[in-house]
């Protein structure tokens, strides 16, 4: 994958997913496992069929089954990196990783679902979460679909 020339770690964490994305498309698998712990958690939010990211991280899918093309990739703090692409009308995904010193610990894929991403700030004991001590850090900006209905779900960070 090459060296990551960056010091501060938000910059590292993007540079590190905007590599993985590469390396994927490349076809070359094999260089991936390097930035992954093997207790990778995994989450998933979307039909049964569109397991992608599963199949190419794990070897089973053919390089050519489907190719993420992130249209973008943002950093949210120093741990999380959020990836979003979308293909025509019917196919939109969103990547939301968690890197810990160099290597990817948690991963969530969203497939076909509006993702809006909120940072819970933290409130004195007993405190309710309302709207002043939450924000909207990252929001899906889907720009082919937006007449298109999808399911929608909020991320608390």
């Amino acid at each position: 994958m090459g060296e990551i020339n960056v010091t501060e770690p938000k910059s590292q964490n993007q540079a590190i997913v905007h590599a993985l994305y590469k390396t994927l498309a490349s076809g070359d698998t094999k260089h991936v496992s390097g930035i992954l712990a093997t207790d990778l958690e995994w989450w998933f939010h979307g039909p049964l069929n569109c397991h992608h990211m599963m199949r190419m991280l794990t070897g089973e899918a053919l390089p050519n089954e489907f190719k993420f093309e992130p249209r973008s990739i943002t950093a949210i703090g120093y741990e999380i990196v959020i990836a979003e692409g979308y293909e025509g009308a019917h196919v939109y995904w969103v990547h939301v990783w968690t890197l810990k010193d160099g290597l990817i610990t948690r991963f969530r894929e969203y497939f076909n679902t509006w993702l809006t991403v909120k940072e819970l700030k933290p409130k004195p004991v007993g405190q309710w979460v309302s709207k002043e001590n939450c924000s909207t850090v990252w929001q899906s900006q889907p720009r082919d679909l937006f007449r298109r209905s999808l399911p929608g779900l909020m991320l608390a960070i």
